[in-house]
């Protein structure tokens, strides 16, 4: 007859998807009933993500039945229940912050974590507590562009870290808390798992806003976040080639289909500014984000144009709206960053723009 400790010897091989620690070290294990030809096991998991469910599941089949070929085994696993008809009326694993805010886009490359960086300096100079929580696992660019590349996070204990102070914002990185230049080779279990264990271990101070620089598609990241945070509005950056459009409507319908309102779309590099002129060329377009702001009933946050300044401050860890606020570009930030604010007090106030059944037009 099989005894308990040797189906929890076998599981203790299992590791925990992201950690380094074993299911049973975790205490995950909650029942075990041996039967003559069957075994069945209760687990239960603190991720409400499918894919660990199914990695654990598999993991521990394997091991088992390696084990024991001529007996059945019965997994049931029990994940947390998200009660939610939308994002912005889910839980709030942070209760401490009134309004969280993804920053997403389509495709790499179009200046979604400058928007986010200066959105979040631009909301903090108009007197609103602010926090940027750098989300994107793979290529994270915000401890540079915010100027904490070298500083170290503050951990209060084995568990719980401090965000860093930049430019009066609360910010926070996987990539201060990681080696410099080490890649991550990840699966996309561990990507859910890394989002929420930093919303989990990051000790926030009391904010009005928690802005998140997303990676760019629409994959795990997007998903873990939307289950396991109220997001109340979700900000779209683009840049004005059709090429970048094209991408662009698959994150606003990423944002339809997670039914988090949409506050608005950032068309980056938006024209030119000559350092020597001051005047503005359209040397990749401009304005061609209006057919889309209309096919999905949302707005135009604003138009942030090409300027050497952007790019030096950014690779300085000196963004424009903190070195040059009175610049035309962060001149457009801070009303972009007025148009959000304003969008989250009517969510907050009126349950904000319903987008669900809206059936946009692809052109």
């Amino acid at each position: 007859m099989i005894q308990v400790q040797q189906i929890k010897d076998i599981l203790k091989q299992v590791i925990y998807p992201g950690f380094s620690k074993n299911i049973i070290e975790f205490n995950f294990l909650k029942e075990i009933q041996i039967n003559t030809n069957n075994i069945v096991l209760d687990i239960a998991i603190p991720s409400a993500s499918a894919e660990i469910k199914q990695q654990l599941h598999d993991e521990m089949l394997k091991r088992l039945t390696s084990k024991y070929n001529n007996i059945t085994f019965t997994i049931n696993i029990q994940q947390p229940t998200i009660p939610r008809e939308t994002s912005s009326n889910g839980k709030n694993m942070l209760p401490n912050v009134a309004n969280f805010v993804m920053v997403s886009s389509g495709k790499g490359g179009v200046g979604k974590s400058t928007t986010a960086v200066n959105l979040a300096i631009a909301l903090a100079q108009q007197g609103k507590r602010v926090g940027l929580l750098d989300a994107d696992i793979y290529g994270p660019n915000i401890p540079r562009m915010m100027g904490i590349a070298d500083k170290q996070p503050i951990f209060l204990d084995s568990k719980n870290i401090k965000p860093i102070m930049a430019h009066n914002v609360q910010v926070m990185s996987i990539g201060v808390l990681m080696e410099r230049g080490a890649s991550l080779i990840w699966k996309g279990a561990m990507v859910t798992q890394a989002i929420e264990q930093m919303l989990e271990d990051i000790l926030w101070n009391k904010l009005d806003v928690l802005l998140f620089d997303m990676p760019p598609g629409t994959g795990d990241a997007q998903l873990a976040l939307a289950q396991n945070l109220p997001v109340t509005a979700g900000v779209c950056v683009t840049t004005p080639q059709k090429v970048a459009l094209d991408d662009t409507i698959k994150s606003m319908d990423m944002f339809k289909n997670l039914k988090i309102p949409t506050a608005g779309i950032v068309e980056n590099m938006s024209g030119f500014i000559c350092p020597e002129t001051n005047k503005e060329y359209p040397i990749f377009d401009k304005g061609t984000t209006g057919p889309l702001v209309k096919a999905f009933n949302t707005q135009l946050l604003g138009e942030i144009p090409i300027e050497p300044a952007i790019r030096e401050g950014g690779d300085n860890g000196m963004p424009i709206t903190a070195i040059a606020p009175t610049c035309e570009t962060s001149k457009r930030y801070h009303k972009a960053a007025t148009k959000l604010w304003d969008y989250l007090l009517k969510v907050n106030n009126e349950g904000g723009v319903d987008n669900s059944s809206i059936q946009p037009t692809i052109f």
